[in-house]
């Protein structure tokens, strides 16, 4: 059953409530399932949440509804209201809409400051054109690290005068766990390798090295091995990446990876050894979840990336992260600008051309087997800013979802 809540102290200027009977639900009557007792009297063009009522009630009777299920909740932030819900308390897949929660876990503790570091270091001593010693590439999961970057490690070597390193090239992945896949991820999905050492997205970081340093005139007479940065060892080169640089190719393009590479770095917020796993990242979504008034042992977040099939959340948990980030704009302005726009960019850019919600919804989609989401904001008619969270689970195809959720988004942004 589909319930529409607005409070009087939530209700726009020039409405007003009066004793009468309008088709809807409101909370008090969820459990006799009676009529709504009170109605808004106002201008026509303040009428919308009622309307957007009717609407989402509608489209609640789709067919595909027979054989799947939808969790769908909408609050109005400029009042400051629950104006439908709808198996909101349902745990549900959210797909990769589970980025969103993940961008605002980090924005929040992080900032879009934040900056990741790959690191070049060197031990021994140059003598004669000769290093007589170890070279250590740090890693720091930065997954947009690519061939320019290599250039500066080999520039960084280039620049002891050495055309000779007798000794061996070594890759640091200490900053996480050796687990190269995640919690829950189908053996045959095309799923990202989760190594804290990448080069244009890939593994294989120290071999490509090796191979710049021999074009470059550098022979490497050692081995491509892994251990851990000496304490001593000299940083030669860094390269730095901000969270604002990893936003919108996560976001708009929901990179997988990307996602993975935020989630471990705000795992390790919170750790002080070198090396994190994803239950620390869990850990620290936790905390919010916490922070948010609700119980994390209801909930379970297995990646960053929501390609787990153990990831479960609710439409109303990925609400008051939406909720939370609009309050804080330190979060939400970094946060909305890296969403996806309907009909213009991202993943939306071939969604919802036309009509009301084109330009207006920035939001973030979710695609896995058998699920479908779409959790973000838009504007109302009226201008109150609406935040939403829609989970379509045990769908056949995800283009029914998607034109479900593109009907919604419709529904609350046309007069």
């Amino acid at each position: 059953m589909a319930v529409f809540l607005m409070s009087s102290a939530a209700v726009p200027t020039g409405l007003h409530y009066v004793s009468g009977t309008v088709a809807g639900v409101t909370e008090d009557s969820v459990a006799t399932d009676s009529a709504v007792q009170d109605t808004v009297i106002a201008e026509p063009n303040l009428l919308w949440p009622i309307d957007v009522q009717s609407r989402l009630d509608v489209l609640l009777r789709s067919d595909m509804l027979r054989t799947s299920t939808v969790g769908l909740m909408v609050y109005d932030l400029t009042a400051d209201s629950v104006i439908f819900k709808y198996n909101e308390k349902q745990l549900m897949r959210p797909a990769s809409t589970l980025k969103m929660m993940v961008a605002v876990a980090a924005l929040d503790r992080l900032g879009d400051g934040y900056e990741y570091e790959t690191g070049l270091y060197m031990t021994g001593e140059v003598t004669d054109s000769v290093l007589d010693g170890d070279l250590y590439c740090k890693g720091g999961f930065d997954p947009v690290f690519g061939q320019r970057d290599l250039s500066a490690f080999v520039d960084s070597v280039r620049s002891l005068g050495v055309d000779t390193i007798r000794g061996n090239l070594y890759a640091d992945l200490s900053m996480k766990d050796a687990d190269r896949l995640g919690e829950g991820w189908c053996w045959d999905d095309d799923n990202p390798v989760l190594t804290p050492l990448l080069i244009n997205g890939k593994d294989g970081f120290v071999e490509e090295f090796k191979s710049r340093l021999h074009r470059a005139g550098i022979t490497v007479e050692g081995e491509v091995k892994e251990a851990r940065t000496p304490s001593d060892a000299i940083r030669k080169c860094t390269v730095k990446r901000a969270v604002k640089d990893i936003l919108p190719r996560m976001m708009k393009k929901s990179d997988n990876l990307y996602s993975e590479s935020l989630f471990y770095h705000l795992a390790a917020s919170r750790v002080h050894s070198a090396t994190v796993t994803a239950k620390d990242g869990r850990r620290m979504m936790n905390r919010l979840i916490e922070k948010l008034g609700y119980d994390a042992s209801d909930y379970y977040i297995a990646d960053g990336s929501g390609l787990s099939l153990y990831n479960y959340v609710s439409p109303e948990l990925e609400v008051a992260f939406l909720k939370y980030a609009y309050r804080h704009d330190r979060i939400y302005v970094p946060l909305y600008a890296s969403m996806p726009i309907a009909g213009m960019d991202g993943t939306l850019d071939d969604r919802m051309r036309r009509g009301y919600a084109r330009g207006n919804v920035h939001a973030k989609t979710g695609t896995v087997t058998g699920v479908s989401g779409l959790a973000g904001y838009c504007t109302a008619a009226n201008g109150h800013v609406l935040c939403f969270s829609i989970i379509n689970m045990g769908i056949r195809h995800a283009s029914s979802g998607r034109r479900f959720q593109d009907s919604v988004c419709e529904a609350l942004c046309r007069p």
